[in-house]
């Protein structure tokens, strides 16, 4: 697997103690959840747009941008992506629908 998003975490954790002015990161993470949610939020819907339009340079860029405001919003609930890719690795051949099933219903 490769580790960049875990490189990416261990940054943007080490960020979010540096002075806003110098990490767009801490910047971010200083602002709260809610604004982290929110740049999530623009970069995922910038990322369907760039699908709609099939140009993959910016669907890979719009992408990236998507994975990095992932990092930054589960960071601002100390969230650690390794969390999130654990849980991936959990669901690892099991059926999606199988596993929404075992899930249960939401509360």
């Amino acid at each position: 697997m490769n580790d960049i998003l875990i490189k990416l975490d261990e940054v943007i954790n080490e960020r979010k103690e540096q002075n806003k002015d110098n990490s767009y990161s801490a910047t971010l993470l200083n602002a709260g959840v809610e604004k982290c949610a929110e740049k999530f939020g623009e970069e995922a819907v910038e990322l369907i747009i760039a699908c709609l339009s099939k140009e993959n340079n910016s669907i890979v860029h719009e992408a990236a941008d998507t994975l990095y405001h992932l990092n930054v919003l589960m960071r601002s609930k100390n969230i650690s992506i390794k969390e999130v890719l654990e849980e991936l690795s959990k669901r690892e051949g099991v059926s999606g629908l199988k596993e929404k099933e075992n899930r249960g219903p939401k509360k």
